[in-house]
């Protein structure tokens, strides 16, 4: 399958020079200038180049922050989807990356993900960048798996069943810093402890929101922690509504969201297999699973994981404070999901960890924590979405209407798992059936008047 790049020309594209600062750039280029723009955390790069530099690892970091800077700072076009980049990027090695399979590789990885046009092309740095690195350290490592970590709950959950099942070598890459051990002097505890890189954009800059490059920043940056601890398998911890749902369920004439699909990854391995020669191999254990099945799996180990200190809300911390106290909205479709997840592995949750105590409520307003003053017209919409999404997923359970959907997505999926697509329509099938079970039985447990059963088509409540 190919990006559909309607409404996109190369003629038009826009031209972003990745350089240091005082190198000319192209007539009508917009800089994005490295150790500015885009800057390299030394910290970041020695929990990653613990073993030896590798300048072209480094190289595609800059990619990943150059391609950042391209997505948030060209708007989306009003009619269609997708925008045309010209993008040129500094690196140390410029001979690998002027290798054709090399640029081919790199372009139709963010082609599919993105939906966008993208031409790259590279001049050699002016400056090497400053390495870091002791060289081989020599402590004994018994490295199998590396899996991307957050604050989230499939992180958290997925993590404890790959550690109960394997029985240690789990690598955990930080997808932030919050949880990392800076402290740690142990080298072993520090490895790929936070992104490596920034991406620094003025507010007035910062004019798209679709975010798709952030599926190709934390592949790449799994990709090269899988490389340098020389481990070929990557997890990947979403479970099938994450996964597979924003392509089942997407919205208007927007491209597909493939962030999390392995149709995506496989392009990912395709580029490190030409860039380094290495095989990694990125594997989905609870793809077929929903988030609730995932937590209850979880919970059910002879030492299960917390889950009071995970966070899965979009909203910033300024949308969603209150009395002083950091919450999660509890309404975007990730809080929602999040919500119907716990209801169904049977796990209460405090009502005062969202702003949105109460979903019983029969309208989006009266069901936020009393007192709360930034209810926004935005946020009610995150409402609205959020259920819908989720509705949207249900109502695809059995429905001849969407059938040639889902088994277009069916065959995609199938493909990039290696599985015949008979047996990957059949397991998508019976995700769908077992989703729509678990939301029926969440607005069960709200009632027939709140808010969220009153938005919902899919109902176990009479219209």
């Amino acid at each position: 399958m190919t990006a559909r790049t309607y409404h996109a020309s190369r003629e038009d594209a826009a031209l972003i020079d990745a350089v240091e600062a005082g190198v000319s750039m192209r007539d009508g280029a917009v800089g994005a200038l490295l150790d500015s723009a885009i800057s390299l955390s030394t910290a970041g790069l020695e929990s990653y180049f613990y073993t030896g530099w590798r300048p072209e690892l480094v190289d595609l970091m800059v990619i990943a922050g150059a391609v950042e800077f391209c997505d948030l700072s060209v708007r989306r076009p009003r009619w269609g989807w997708a925008r045309s980049f010209d993008l040129r990027v500094a690196v140390h090695d410029l001979a690998r990356w002027e290798d054709n399979d090399v640029g081919m590789a790199l372009e139709d990885a963010l082609t599919f993900l993105t939906g966008d046009q993208w031409a790259i092309s590279f001049v050699e740095r002016e400056h090497d960048i400053a390495r870091v690195g002791q060289g081989t350290l020599g402590f004994d490592v018994r490295d199998r798996i590396i899996m991307p970590y957050s604050d989230g709950i499939d992180s958290r959950a997925v993590s404890a069943l790959v550690d109960a099942e394997e029985g240690g070598g789990l690598v955990r890459v930080r997808l932030g810093t919050k949880g990392a051990d800076t402290r740690s002097r142990d080298p072993r505890e520090r490895r790929f402890m936070s992104v490596p890189y920034q991406v620094r954009l003025a507010a007035r800059q910062r004019v798209e929101s679709t975010a798709r490059s952030r599926g190709f920043k934390f592949a790449v940056i799994t990709g090269i922690a899988a490389t340098l601890a020389n481990v070929e398998r990557i997890v990947v911890t979403e479970s099938g509504q994450g996964a597979l749902g924003p392509i089942l369920a997407s919205l208007g004439q927007a491209y597909a969201d493939y962030r999390v699909h392995p149709a995506f990854t496989r392009r990912i391995e395709a580029l490190f297999a030409v860039l380094t020669g290495k095989r990694i191999r990125y594997e989905y254990p609870r793809i077929w699973s929903t988030k609730g099945e995932t937590v209850k799996a979880a919970s059910a180990l002879a030492s299960p994981p917390g889950w009071s200190n995970t966070r899965s809300c979009w909203q910033n911390s300024r949308q969603v404070s209150f009395a002083q106290q950091r919450r999660q909205c509890g309404i975007c479709a990730a809080c929602m999901l999040r919500r119907l997840s716990m209801h169904a592995a049977e796990i209460d949750e405090p009502a005062s960890n969202y702003i949105w105590e109460n979903l019983s409520a029969p309208d989006i307003a009266s069901g936020a924590v009393p007192g709360f003053t930034l209810m926004t017209k935005a946020l009610r919409e995150h409402a609205i979405a959020g259920v819908l999404h989720l509705d949207h997923l249900a109502a695809l359970a059995g429905s001849p209407i969407h059938r040639r959907t889902i088994d277009r997505v069916a065959r995609e999926t199938s493909d990039a798992l290696s599985i015949e697509p008979v047996e990957g329509e059949q397991k998508i099938h019976d995700l769908l059936a077992r989703h729509r079970d678990e939301w029926l039985g969440f607005q069960i447990s709200l009632g027939p008047k709140s808010f969220v059963s009153q938005l919902a088509q899919v109902s176990p409540w009479p219209r």
